[in-house]
């Protein structure tokens, strides 16, 4: 395995700026948001398909540090029965298409969340059963159609573009949250699609993400080094589902963190080499969305962690 950055954590740099920054922290792979709501700072996803020889200055930039990208990221919510969801849905076409181009061949995505209902416009995650009200089965099957018929269409088109691997990141707030809601998508549409494994997400919900690697062996493509804290004695009194906003970390029952910072380094050890025992030989791509610290100290505290526990 190899470390990765995503990299809108350096937004505020030029892409020149990120690479010398990404490299000067010992990491020769790239992750970079191109559609989606992503900041998409480094890849300007129009400008780079508009012209032949701006995508070429931008590879030969990766080429003379010797980086490369480790995928294109259109995480977002193109199911959204909206002007903005459809908006988000070309971006992915166009990122796709772009991805080809640049000879790219992973995407990071989520599967987004529809309606409850035809005419409806705002999205809806059931989390309760769907036994009661009566009103939540057919909206939750009503979910599965719309969510199956998009992503069919997709890989059709990722498919002429040479893309091999679509990962989709288990999101809380998505269609495809768990292991089985991953293996629901892929069973219906393509074995393209595989599971972006974000420790962070799984952790923040309860499960455990070393049993769930094993529950989705030949399934994983992509990996985010990113750690969650329950915190202690909030999540005794109100459980671990959380609405209040990231910035109020104090108050929350769980936060993302930086890596060893929720999970300890026995933990990550156990965790990278399940993966490699189930196969996975591919990028760790670090996250850093740790509000308790400063981006640096953010970076460096995770880089250290997964330097220390990752299979290479």
């Amino acid at each position: 395995m190899k470390l990765a950055l995503c990299t809108d954590v350096l937004a505020n740099l030029s892409y020149t700026e990120m690479l010398d920054k990404v490299k000067s922290l010992g990491i020769d792979a790239v992750e970079m948001t191109a559609g989606g709501w992503g900041a998409r700072k480094h890849c300007n996803t129009q400008e780079l398909l508009a012209d032949a020889g701006k995508r070429a200055a931008f590879l030969e930039e990766l080429e003379k540090r010797g980086m490369r990208i480790s995928a294109l990221n259109t995480s977002c919510n193109p199911t959204w029965p909206s002007e903005t969801g459809k908006q988000y849905a070309e971006s992915m076409y166009d990122c796709a298409t772009l991805a080809g181009m640049l000879g790219v061949k992973k995407l990071v995505a989520m599967a987004g969340l529809p309606a409850g209902a035809p005419g409806d416009t705002t999205p809806n995650w059931i989390t309760s059963t769907i036994s009661w009200p009566d009103f939540m089965k057919p909206a939750y099957e009503y979910q599965w159609e719309v969510t199956i018929k998009f992503w069919t269409d997709y890989v059709e088109h990722c498919k002429k573009c040479g893309i091999e691997q679509i990962a989709i990141e288990e999101f809380p707030g998505t269609m495809v949250w768990s292991a089985s809601t991953l293996l629901k998508l892929r069973n219906a549409v393509d074995p393209m699609i595989g599971i972006n494994l974000d420790p962070s997400h799984m952790m923040a919900l309860g499960a455990d993400p070393i049993a769930a690697a094993r529950a989705l062996k030949g399934c994983i493509h992509h990996v985010h080094g990113k750690d969650a804290r329950i915190e202690r004695g909030l999540a005794d009194v109100d459980g671990i589902l959380e609405t209040r906003p990231v910035e109020e970390a104090a108050d929350r029952v769980w936060n993302y963190v930086a890596v060893g910072c929720g999970k300890d380094l026995q933990w990550w050890k156990e965790f990278f080499s399940v993966l490699s025992m189930l196969g996975y030989n591919g990028d760790v791509s670090l996250e850093m969305e740790d509000l308790t610290m400063s981006v640096e100290a953010g970076l460096l505290t995770s880089i250290d962690a997964l330097e220390a526990t990752i299979s290479k």
